[in-house]
């Protein structure tokens, strides 16, 4: 199953709500991503640009982005930005048929 990862911040007010109830927001997110047959691999919170990041599994990226839309449409989110990851497989397949694209620059 291809992997994600998704980079997330709070609204200020869903940061006063768990100041209020402190909570375990991965076991929210493991639920989301297992009822579409995915698999919640990891969850941080961090300093910095996002206050969080997930690492998940789906089945395919329709599954992906339905979970995105749920959670990005609850409104406890300021951003949600999710990238689809490569193996090194696929990675070098994508190489190989980049390799035979006569791409041309423009201008050239």
């Amino acid at each position: 199953m291809p992997l994600y990862l998704s980079r997330f911040s709070y609204t200020p007010e869903t940061w006063a709500r768990l100041i209020a109830h402190p909570e375990d927001r991965a076991k929210a997110a493991q639920s989301y991503i297992e009822s579409v047959g995915g698999r919640l691999h990891g969850f941080w919170y961090a300093f910095g640009t996002r206050d969080g990041y997930n690492l998940w599994e789906a089945p395919d990226n329709v599954s992906m982005a339905a979970v995105a839309l749920a959670i990005s449409g609850g409104g406890a989110l300021s951003s949600f930005e999710t990238t689809v990851l490569l193996t090194i497989d696929e990675t070098i397949e994508a190489l190989q048929k980049a390799g035979q694209i006569g791409y041309r620059p423009p201008g050239a």
